[in-house]
């Protein structure tokens, strides 16, 4: 495993030395450990590390919260272990972002495979994130397309296929893409209309 810088979030003295001992023991890496919840989001966001260990005892809509903003938007990987849960602390903890929610607290020796999963589920979900936001960004421009090439045939009496050549060969004449020419035509069309 590559060196990480990682913060750890406990309150307890003890615990946190163990859970510092526990990466330690699992690699060369940069540990810092933040003993108060508040003012979390702003913490982390000044430090920016790799990864965000979270020990709570029993977590709270505050700290839930805290981590919406911590890991907003999904910046980073964040591994979050509680002593206990319940069905709605669990889902609001993914949905603030949380990569592994472990119940039944800490253990050294699970620190090293729950920091595995926590990073790779990280970057799975933003290799999703990223797939879906370049689809709805092509699903965009296609109805930009479109709208241009409706544009044109009312304007010039011509067929669908006409009009796509029509922006095909003018965004090849500008060395633009198609898209950029159809946002053109789109804009120019709503301020005559």
């Amino acid at each position: 495993m590559e060196r990480l810088s990682i913060i750890v979030v406990e309150r307890d003295r003890d615990r946190a030395l163990k859970i510092v001992d526990g990466l330690r023991a699992s690699g060369d890496h940069l540990v810092t450990v933040i003993a108060e919840e508040t003012g979390l989001a702003r913490r982390i966001a000044e430090q920016q590390p790799d990864i965000v260990l979270i020990d709570v005892a029993d977590p709270s809509r505050d700290v839930l919260e805290e981590l919406a903003l911590v890991s907003g938007p999904l910046e980073r990987p964040v591994a979050m272990f509680v002593d206990r849960s319940d069905e709605q602390l669990t889902r609001a903890a993914i949905e603030a972002g949380v990569s592994a929610y472990v119940v039944d607290g800490l253990h050294t020796d699970r620190i090293k495979p729950i920091l595995d999963a926590a990073i790779a589920r990280f970057h799975m979900f933003r290799k999703m994130r990223a797939e879906l936001a370049a689809t709805k960004a092509a699903l965009e421009e296609r109805k930009i397309i479109d709208r241009a090439k409706a544009i044109l045939m009312k304007a010039r009496g011509i067929d669908e296929e006409a009009a796509y050549a029509l922006l095909r060969k003018t965004a090849m004449d500008q060395k633009r893409r198609v898209a950029d020419i159809a946002q053109q035509l789109v804009m120019a069309a709503g301020l005559l209309t």
